[in-house]
């Protein structure tokens, strides 16, 4: 048992903060949980679940671009347990306009469902009860 809980927040950069709200919130169902504006120069939105031990953080930097992902195989993989919660994360992405897209290293295609956010980063939804 490790002697400390940490919280993860997973930080990028973006040209376009607000059109990848709807793939985070609408599509995966994420909560606002803070936005914020020219904080030090940076405006920014946090994206997570109110008690969970995760959130992710979007910036920008106005005159600062920062383009699309490096690679299709730069993913965010969420294990979710099979049937009703892998089958209903991946009908909500497809409500919300989202289309799955072939990815890079077949292994995540036999065990899931990947979708690409406006950036071009990629988030896969595994089904299956552990990742180990």
């Amino acid at each position: 048992m490790p002697l400390w809980t940490a919280t993860l927040r997973i930080a990028r950069p973006s040209d376009d903060i607000d059109a990848l709200v709807p793939f985070y919130v609408d599509g995966l169902g994420f909560e606002v949980l803070y936005r914020f504006s020219q904080h030090e120069g940076f405006d920014g939105i946090m994206l997570g679940h109110k008690g969970a031990n995760y959130h992710l953080e979007f910036t920008s930097k106005k005159g600062h671009s920062v383009g699309r992902a490096p690679t299709q195989d730069n993913l965010l993989v969420f294990y979710l347990p099979e049937g009703n919660d892998f089958e209903g994360a991946v009908e909500r992405m497809e409500r919300a306009g989202f289309e799955a897209v072939k990815t890079f290293n077949p292994y995540w295609d036999r065990c899931g469902k990947t979708f690409e956010d406006g950036d071009g980063y990629r988030v896969v939804l595994v089904s299956t009860e552990s990742p180990f």
